[in-house]
C-alpha cells in the first residue's frame, strides 16, 4: 500500500466507481474504499476533499429505498408552464415540501405539451393529490394544463452512475 496522500489516476478512477455506488456501512468507510484500491485513508480524503472543493459532488446523501418505508403512492407531477415564467416555477415547485426532484424538459409537441417535471412521493394516492392540488393553488398554477402520473412498478433506483467504463449506468 502507498503512503502517498496523492492518489494515482486509476486508483482516482477506482475511487469514483466505488463512491458512485455508495459508501459502506462501516465506522470508517473511506479507510475500507482506500484498501479496496491500495490507498491511504488519508489519501481518499484528501481526493473527496479535492472533489467536493472543485464542484464535483453537488451532495453527498443516501438513495432511500422509499417503498420500504410506505412511501408507496409516487407520482410525476407533469405541467405545461409558459416558457416566460418556468424559470420561477421551478424553483418555486422545487422549493416546496415534499417534491423530490424537478426539471424541465422540451415539450414534445403535438402529443406531450408538458415542459416542467415534478417528482413527489406519499404514503396514499389521495394524500398525493390533495398535497399537489394545494401546491398548484398556493402557486397559482392550478389553472395551467397538468397531470399526475402515479408509479405502477418500479424497475431501478440508485445514486446516479457516471464514471467512465460503468456500462451499468
Amino acid at each position: 500500500m502507498t503512503q502517498s496522500t496523492t492518489l494515482a489516476r486509476c486508483q482516482a478512477l477506482q475511487l469514483r466507481r466505488l463512491l458512485e455506488a455508495g459508501l459502506p456501512v462501516a465506522q470508517r468507510p473511506y479507510q475500507l474504499l482506500a484498501a479496496q484500491i491500495g490507498a491511504t485513508e488519508a489519501a481518499v480524503l484528501d481526493q473527496v476533499r479535492h472533489w467536493n472543493s472543485t464542484g464535483l459532488f453537488r451532495r453527498v446523501g443516501l438513495v432511500l429505498n422509499h417503498r420500504a418505508l410506505g412511501f408507496r403512492a409516487n407520482a410525476m407531477l407533469v405541467i405545461d408552464i409558459p416558457d416566460a415564467a418556468v424559470d420561477d416555477a421551478g424553483r418555486l415547485l422545487g422549493l416546496a415540501p415534499g417534491i423530490n426532484l424537478c426539471y424541465q424538459r422540451p415539450r414534445r409537441l403535438p402529443d406531450w405539451p408538458y415542459n416542467l417535471f415534478c417528482m413527489v412521493h406519499g404514503r396514499q394516492r389521495d394524500e398525493v393529490r390533495q398535497r399537489i392540488d394545494a401546491l398548484l393553488r398556493q402557486l397559482g398554477l392550478e389553472a395551467l394544463p397538468h397531470q399526475l402520473l402515479f408509479s405502477t412498478r418500479a424497475f431501478k433506483q440508485r445514486g446516479g452512475r457516471y464514471t467512465p467504463g460503468d456500462r451499468h449506468g
